[in-house]
């Protein structure tokens, strides 16, 4: 896949990514800019996006604004470019005790459609679908350069997702890049600037 020459200069680069059972995958997501990910369930763009993160084994170059991942250590890497799991993990009762900034949780609460009273729940109280919006609000309030998201409304009904959708266009317009992974080809369309389409042969873009 051939890379414009000014994608390459800033933002997220993948460059022959290799996992255990997939790639290579080369890629490029630039700053305020969406790149959506459909494909068949099983076919890895899931995998895609936790190597991107290096939480799962793979080899590959990786840079973000030309500095390399492996110059980076993982916490410092992760910050920069955040994974937000479908159904991301939770080790403390209290929603407020994941938050880096309690403040600006509860700021950022009501914009995705959670009570800000939220934030001092217990986890157990929340629903899925209020637990994957505090996901995101917990992987927003760092200021993450790129956010990797893997369905991110899967578990919410169509006002939240539009809300949630509303506020990942704002993030966008801020600069914040975008690679999403969604079964949801309305979504792409929507959220997305670029479509590529997976398969057993790899990325393609699809056509317009």
């Amino acid at each position: 896949m051939t890379l414009p020459q000014r994608i390459m200069a800033e933002g997220l680069l993948i460059r022959d990514l290799i996992g255990a059972v997939r790639g290579p995958f080369t890629l490029a997501v630039p700053h305020g800019f969406c790149v959506a990910v459909t494909g068949p369930s099983g076919i890895g763009k899931s995998l895609l996006l936790r190597m991107i993160a290096d939480l799962d084994p793979n080899t590959g170059v990786v840079t973000l604004d030309g500095a390399n991942r492996a110059t980076m250590s993982a916490p410092a890497w992760r910050r920069k470019v955040t994974y937000v799991a479908a159904e991301s993990g939770w080790w403390e009762d209290r929603v407020g005790d994941h938050m880096a900034d309690l403040s600006a949780a509860k700021q950022a609460f009501p914009a995705f459609g959670l009570d800000a009273a939220l934030v001092d729940a217990p986890v157990a109280r929340l629903s899925t679908g209020e637990r994957q919006r505090a996901a995101l609000v917990r992987a927003v309030i760092q200021d993450p350069a790129m956010l990797l998201l893997d369905e991110p409304t899967s578990a919410l009904d169509p006002a939240s997702t539009l809300l949630v959708e509303g506020e990942l266009l704002r993030l966008k317009q801020a600069g914040t890049g975008l690679l999403l992974v969604s079964h949801n080809a309305e979504q792409a369309h929507r959220l997305a600037d670029r479509h590529l389409v997976m398969s057993r042969d790899g990325l393609a873009a699809l056509a317009p």
